[in-house]
């Protein structure tokens, strides 16, 4: 598309009785450029082992000749299986599903935001839940983190009090900074919304990839039923091209979602991936130990270079101030590496890969630094 045919478009656009909230937003998404070495939306870039493979081909057999009929729209048996993969407890009444998060965060926002209501998160964070919250006709509240991009039970639980927002969602490991949030901010933050009645979630989409040792907000769930911890297979389980996402939650809240669902919202072939998937966890959850082996490799390597990479739980890390992020992005770019430049204060934000890619990343960065390209913010 030429510019102008993209600026004809544009005025097209404005002409159209679109929603004033939604006049000069752009569209969430990031580069699409084919080349080698893709680390730039943290994705599993290990393939699929050969047995869930063919659990997932079985599965999907399976469903051909119920095609021409409307899929389970409860996804009961894939609510069960998602319950036992988490454990804690939790049975299929506690747990929903969607294609991916983002809808599981959308429903939330369709049943508990809307016009006249608010949604509060912390920035630095996941760049959607703005975008979110415009298309669901919410207003959005930018919290503040420390300068290290923690985030402190008391200050959490002071700027949910001053704001009063109707829901709050807490990213834990936070994207794009990598940092945990210690279940004392959820405590506190689930305390600060008692009078106000607010949701709280705690979107744990990169949860697999913390340290050992690092709890999750599903230990909180009894007893807060306004508390939901957002899950998805995207990641860890390497099914980005999935499109599942999942929560869990008190059964209560599943049922709030059913009055905002789409009729039938999951299909067949994707219960029955999705399904397949689930089957063979122990064999896909396999890539993680790795990814996180490469993530740390990533950190030290960035260290030696002078940069300065911020300690990460989840399969990213985030790295810098540098003096021209962009210089460094495109350095990489012209070896075949692309890497996402987050627009935040000079940093740029790097997925772990496997041995190969993440060995092709810091040798490249090596180069760089030698060329006096990737030089740190003074």
């Amino acid at each position: 598309m030429t510019a102008n045919d993209a600026e004809g478009r544009l005025e097209r656009l404005a002409a159209l009785p679109l929603r004033e909230n939604l006049r000069g937003a752009t569209p969430y998404g990031a580069p699409q450029i084919d080349v080698p070495i893709q680390l730039n939306v943290n994705e599993n870039t290990h393939p699929l082992p050969d047995s869930v493979r063919d659990a997932i081909l079985r599965g999907v057999e399976g469903t051909l000749d119920t095609l021409n009929r409307y899929p389970d729209r409860e996804f009961t048996t894939l609510r069960a299986s998602l319950a036992r993969y988490l454990g804690h407890g939790l049975d299929a009444d506690h747990l929903w599903a969607a294609n991916g998060s983002n809808e599981v965060l959308q429903q939330l926002l369709q049943a508990f935001a809307g016009p006249g209501r608010t949604l509060m998160s912390f920035p630095p964070t996941y760049s959607m839940y703005p975008l979110l919250a415009s298309g669901t006709d919410t207003r959005y509240i930018a919290g503040t983190r420390e300068p290290d991009f923690t985030l402190t039970p008391d200050a959490a639980a002071a700027q949910v009090r001053a704001e009063a927002p109707d829901v709050v969602i807490v990213c834990s490991p936070n994207n794009p900074t990598g940092t945990s949030t210690g279940l004392d901010v959820v405590e506190a933050v689930y305390a600060a919304t008692e009078q106000t009645r607010s949701m709280v979630i705690v979107d744990e989409a990169y949860v697999e990839f913390a340290h050992t040792g690092t709890p999750s907000a599903l230990r909180l769930l009894p007893g807060r039923e306004r508390l939901v911890v957002s899950r998805t297979m995207s990641k860890a389980f390497g099914m980005a091209g999935t499109r599942l996402g999942y929560l869990a939650a008190a059964p209560e809240v599943t049922d709030a979602l059913r009055l905002v669902r789409l009729p039938y919202h999951l299909s067949a072939v994707t219960q029955a991936v999705a399904l397949g998937a689930l089957t063979h966890a122990d064999a896909l959850l396999a890539t993680v130990e790795d990814i996180k082996a490469q993530r740390d490799r990533i950190v030290a390597g960035l260290d030696r270079l002078g940069l300065t990479p911020t300690p990460s739980d989840a399969n990213f890390v985030l790295f810098g101030p540098l003096r021209d992020a962009t210089a460094v992005w495109h350095g990489l770019l012209d070896a075949g590496v692309i890497i996402r430049d987050i627009g935040l204060h000079g940093r740029l934000r790097v997925s772990a890969g496997t041995e190969a890619e993440t060995t092709a990343f810091l040798d490249r960065m090596r180069e760089l630094v030698d060329a006096g390209v990737a030089v740190p913010a003074r």
